[in-house]
């Protein structure tokens, strides 16, 4: 055996767990998946090839309109209202006080906590009648509302939640301010920049790239969510279908009505909506996003 041939052998064996992982765990499941959804596959039988069907059933489906409406809203809520919520938090714990690191640990600690645990735990707090939140608004006179059990509630009730884990994007924007020179600032303060001033020409362009990179994440996030309305709502779509998202109708295809081929169109599909959306988003940002030495 040559010694290129012996060299390449070796490497091969010292990466066989990576790319072993790798074809068993997402080369082969996707290929699968994207065989069976061109398939019937109620998964007590063999699948079926149908063709384009199950595709072209989905532009007829009322219910995959309606979770497809649900999640633009929620990412078109949830998104801007997380990046301002995590930017100001970034920009308020970028200071040089004592006891800064606590405070930070304090609003970063959320984002560790389970998924499941924190709808529980924010399911009880929601609750119309013992929950904390309407407690403490009856308290101070405000009106109560039917926060899980009213269709325009249940929505702002998941968006109110999602902001509970804006620790993770605050600790990364909270890097990228302290990445910003502060020759910048000094700068500007020279020319006679206000504060609000400062903030716009020289924060957000210099946080640009990382609110690129948490905005993919936060799509990617919004699309894909699951856990929170299926612990918060047991199972349910909430009321009026108002909670009822796209993973959700994927995971009710595959393990409830036992349409498997039906589920994998609807993910692929969903992985070229993220894919489309996050290269959009490349697009525009090209003359949005500033690069220092670029």
């Amino acid at each position: 055996m040559s010694s290129h041939k012996s060299t390449l052998l070796a490497g091969l064996l010292w990466t066989a767990p990576w790319w072993l992982g790798f074809l068993a765990f997402l080369v082969i499941p996707m290929g699968f998946s994207l065989y069976i959804s061109f398939c019937d596959y109620p998964m007590l039988q063999p699948p079926v090839f149908v063709g384009a069907e199950n595709y072209t059933a989905l532009l007829h489906d009322p219910v995959y309109h309606k979770v497809i409406a649900n999640t633009l809203i929620y990412a078109g809520l949830s998104i801007p209202l997380g990046a301002i919520a995590a930017i100001g938090l970034a920009v308020l714990l970028n200071r040089r006080v004592r006891g800064i690191a606590i405070f930070r640990a304090c609003i970063f600690v959320p984002t560790i906590v389970p998924l499941v645990t924190a709808g529980v735990l924010w399911m009880w707090m929601l609750n119309p009648e013992f929950g904390l939140v309407n407690r403490i608004l009856r308290t101070v006179g405000l009106p109560d509302p039917k926060w899980l059990d009213s269709s325009p509630w249940a929505m702002l009730s998941l968006v109110l939640v999602s902001l509970w884990f804006v620790g993770s994007p605050m600790v990364i924007y909270l890097a990228g301010l302290q990445g910003i020179p502060e020759e910048l600032y000094e700068a500007a303060r020279l020319d006679g920049a206000s504060p609000p001033r400062q903030f716009w020409h020289v924060t957000l362009p210099g946080l640009s790239p990382v609110i690129l990179f948490n905005t993919i994440v936060a799509i990617i996030g919004a699309w894909q969510i699951f856990a929170l309305p299926y612990v918060m709502w047991r199972m349910r779509p909430g009321p009026d279908g108002t909670i009822y998202f796209y993973t959700s109708y994927i995971f009710d295809n595959a393990f409830r009505y036992l349409k498997m081929g039906y589920a994998s169109a609807m993910a692929w599909i969903q992985l070229l909506i993220i894919l489309a959306l996050t290269a959009l988003l490349f697009w525009v940002s090209r003359r949005m996003v500033y690069y220092r030495g670029a």
